[in-house]
């Protein structure tokens, strides 16, 4: 638990866990890895950390002292930074590390970082040895309140993101929002991309909340910031309760916008676009579709588009995507909502709730572009 700061708890039954939100936590690791583990002090413990070139220092190098201090024994492994490293070269790398390092299915994945690194690290441990514990510890605010919660692992293929992946849900995740101080600041506007999609299609109150509190956003006020992380992780885990596997079709209203990002961040080569630039993007483009089957008017686009814009996000199709409508929906018909070549799009009724919508056409689709 985490008395000082705020606990949210993903209710899975037997495979239930903790998030444990705080600022200038991320020392504690040690204990509660042990905690959620389950090894009193005493027991053995051997903790693998995969980390990035920018977070190794210092954020990674805390956790490997504080895991050190609680009597385990690590391994840090560092990966280059940047989408292209969720990749299979990659992945058999660090299954060679494992290796090496004598791991058994006792042995701890540690993932340090953002995204790239939660989503490789977590299908590492979700297939080596069929299955080792994962630790998340989210360093960047789109991983914090998105990524890391949830047990969505995987890789890209050149094809399409997360092609290749698994269900693996964490032991727990720790979270220190102290560590967005260090966050370049594309890469935190990034993430309130996820934060200002929550609103759209679960909480309108949490949508008007971010509109009133746009100063407080792009400051990275501390209060502001731990409200934005918990409420976000609170709406997650709900889905995530509801519809663990992607089998009642609840959990797929969490990827508004991502139908058209996806497909802009692969044409665009990954890692050129950020995920939640792409998503921003992908957010309008899917209130234009909403609007042309008249499910929206230009108002609930117009609050989208002013708030995004407002944390300096783009709204806008880059001009050399427009020009790939056939490329676009090629990519999209690999999206995992799509069946039998039914492109599906989860779109808004009104902020705070969106449906997913199918049998749309592609002439629909490719307009929503310009």
């Amino acid at each position: 638990m985490n008395p000082s700061g705020q606990n949210v708890r993903v209710d899975l039954g037997s495979r239930s866990y903790d998030i444990s939100i705080d600022a200038g936590h991320l020392p504690t690791i040690g204990n509660l890895t042990r905690d959620w583990l389950q090894r009193p002090t005493g027991q053995s413990l051997k903790c693998f950390v995969v980390t990035d070139t920018n977070v190794l220092q210092p954020h990674a190098n805390t956790v490997k002292a504080a895991l050190t201090e609680a009597g385990a024994d690590v391994r840090v492994v560092c990966v280059n930074a940047g989408e292209a490293s969720k990749c299979q070269k990659e992945t058999f790398e660090l299954y060679d590390e494992l290796v090496d390092f004598k791991a058994d299915r006792k042995t701890a994945v540690i993932a340090v970082g953002g995204g790239v690194v939660g989503d490789l690290a977590g299908f590492v441990a979700a297939t080596y040895a069929r299955g080792l514990p994962f630790v998340q510890v989210p360093t960047t605010l789109l991983a914090m309140v998105d990524s890391s919660v949830g047990g969505k692992t995987g890789i890209n293929h050149p094809q399409g993101k997360n092609l290749i992946g698994a269900f693996h849900q964490p032991q727990g995740v720790l979270v220190d929002t102290e560590t967005l101080s260090t966050l370049p600041d594309r890469e935190y506007r990034s993430g309130l991309a996820e934060v200002i999609k929550y609103g759209v299609i679960l909480d309108a109150d949490f949508f008007a909340w971010l509109e009133a509190n746009i100063d407080g956003l792009n400051n990275r006020d501390p209060e502001v910031l731990r409200h934005v992380v918990a409420r976000s992780c609170e709406l997650k885990a709900y889905v995530v309760k509801e519809d663990e596997y992607e089998t009642s079709g609840l959990r797929a209203i969490l990827n508004y916008g991502h139908t058209y990002a996806h497909a802009f961040e692969a044409l665009s080569g990954y890692g050129k676009l950020l995920h939640g630039e792409a998503v921003a993007i992908g957010m309008i483009c899917g209130s234009k579709l909403a609007k042309s089957l008249g499910r929206i008017g230009d108002t609930e686009i117009q609050r989208q588009v002013d708030l995004l814009k407002a944390v300096n996000l783009p709204v806008e199709v880059p001009d050399a995507m427009q020009q790939k409508p056939d490329e676009i929906l090629n990519c999209m018909l690999l999206d995992k909502k799509t069946v039998a070549g039914d492109l599906k799009f989860v779109l808004p009724d009104r902020i705070g709730h969106v449906e997913t919508i199918g049998n749309i056409v592609a002439e629909q689709v490719v307009a929503c572009l310009s």
